[in-house]
Formats: structure tokens, C-alpha cells, sequence
């Protein structure tokens, strides 16, 4: 199995300390050495860094990790392969456009040999995971050939996701810059941070920070990931089919498949 890695904030945030607890379960403290990437938009702009080699010795995440890049959502991965081969084409995140916009999705589980329907969007790799992103956005596309606000495309969302949970193992992430989108099939687990902040401690790695001295008291982040990161906070847990919609770091709509 894959971990996941999503934040949404308020203001354009670093997402170092995070990333690097779950870079080490990528071969050092975990199984996941087959790939790992990390996207982070940026306005419009999608920023992915991806790479097919364990992230614990990849050069990539160690820049990464040298180069603090802020924004205020962001979705990454490390991967276990299932299905498909440990290539490039075959690393999480993927991306696509619609509508103007750069949506980017990641996923955790196996769908065995789902296909979906191939119209507008196809995948460039073999893995069920992009097959099944895919299907959901050419869902979209076929429900809402022009642009809409999130809160009218939720039921499709929602609906597309219960339909894969039924075909596996679904835990996934989906933005399109503006607002991440959560969808828990087995384990899936969140926090937010704000005002009064204290310090946390990774759990796979010797670091502490003290969120005080790194933010101002407005400051709004919520990290969502597949196993909590740190080890002295207190993170929530999802129930399997519960979702959950971010934006600005705030939860804007939750409900239960």
C-alpha cells in the first residue's frame, strides 16, 4: 500500500517538516520504495516533482527538502507498486487539465484491473490508480462540460468514489488549486494547526518544530495524511467512506458515502 500527503492553509505555507517524516517511510521506516512525488501549486501553477527511485535516497527529495517551496495546497506520495511498473509515467501524483485549471490527484489502495471508460482523458501508464483518475475526470467532463463551483460537482465526486471504494482499496486526494478534496476508504487521518501553536516531533525522523516562531496567529493549516506524522499531537482519524473537502485550511464540506 501507498501513503498519502495533502495540506491545505490559508496563507502560502512550507511543507518541509511533513514531507521529510514521510520521505523516511519511503524505504527507511516504511516498504514504500517504488516512486514517490509531490505537487504544489503555486496559483494556477502546479509545481510536481516526481521520482520513480525510494524517496529515503532519492536526490530529488533531498532537494525538495533544501528548497522550501510555499503554497497553500499541496498533494503528495510514496508508493508501494500493485499494479503497474516502478517507472515515471507510473508515479503519483498525475495531473491533467479542465477547465483552465491543473487538476492533480493521488491514490492509495488497488483497484485491481479497472480500466474506466478511455473518451477525453487516458492514461499514459499501466496503474489502476491513473486509470481510475482518468474515469473521475472524464465523469466531470461528460456531467459538466463548462466550468462549475466545487460544491455543484461534489455528488458526482463523491458518487465516482463510492463506486471505486467498491472495487477495492480508494483512498485518494484531488485539487484543482483552489480546494483539496479527501476520500477515506481505509486509513486516513488529519490535523489543523492554528493559533495557539506549539511544537511536534516526526515520528520517523529526530526533528522538532516549533510551529510558534514559524507562523503568525492568523494562520490557519490542516495536514492530511495516511498515518499521523508526528507523535506528540493528536490527529483525526477518518471512517472508511467518509470525505472531506479543505479549503484555506479550513473543512468547508464533510459527509459520509
Amino acid at each position: 500500500m501507498c501513503e498519502l500527503l495533502g495540506m491545505s492553509a490559508n496563507v502560502p505555507t512550507d511543507i518541509v517538516f511533513s514531507f521529510t517524516g514521510l520521505m523516511q517511510r519511503g524505504g527507511r521506516t516504511g516498504p514504500h520504495r517504488d516512486g514517490w512525488g509531490i505537487g504544489f501549486y503555486e496559483g494556477r501553477g502546479l509545481r510536481l516533482f516526481q521520482d520513480p527511485a525510494a524517496s529515503s535516497e532519492s536526490e530529488v527529495a533531498n532537494l525538495v527538502q533544501r528548497y522550501p517551496i510555499k503554497s497553500e495546497v499541496v498533494i503528495g506520495h510514496i508508493r508501494q507498486a500493485n499494479v503497474g511498473r516502478v517507472c515515471l509515467s507510473n508515479t503519483h501524483p498525475f495531473m491533467r487539465e479542465m477547465w483552465g485549471r491543473n487538476w492533480c490527484f493521488a491514490h492509495n489502495g488497488q483497484l485491481g484491473d479497472f480500466k474506466g471508460q478511455a473518451s477525453f482523458y487516458r492514461p499514459v501508464g499501466d496503474t489502476d490508480s491513473e486509470a481510475a483518475f482518468c474515469d473521475l475526470l472524464n465523469r466531470i467532463r461528460s456531467a459538466f462540460p463548462e466550468p462549475v463551483p466545487v460544491e455543484q460537482l461534489l455528488p458526482v465526486l463523491v458518487e465516482a468514489c463510492a463506486g471505486y471504494r467498491g472495487r477495492g482499496v480508494f483512498n485518494c486526494m484531488l485539487s484543482d488549486g483552489d480546494w483539496l478534496f479527501c476520500f477515506c476508504s481505509t486509513k486516513l487521518v488529519h490535523i489543523t494547526r492554528r493559533a495557539p501553536f506549539g511544537a511536534a516531533r516526526l515520528k520517523d525522523v529526530d526533528l522538532i518544530v516549533d510551529f510558534h516562531t514559524e507562523t503568525t496567529p492568523n494562520d490557519v493549516v490542516t495536514v492530511i495524511a495516511t498515518e499521523a506524522l508526528t507523535e506528540n499531537e493528536t490527529w483525526h482519524r477518518y471512517e472508511p467512506g467518509q470525505w472531506a473537502l479543505w479549503r484555506h485550511g479550513e473543512c468547508v464540506a464533510h459527509g459520509q458515502s
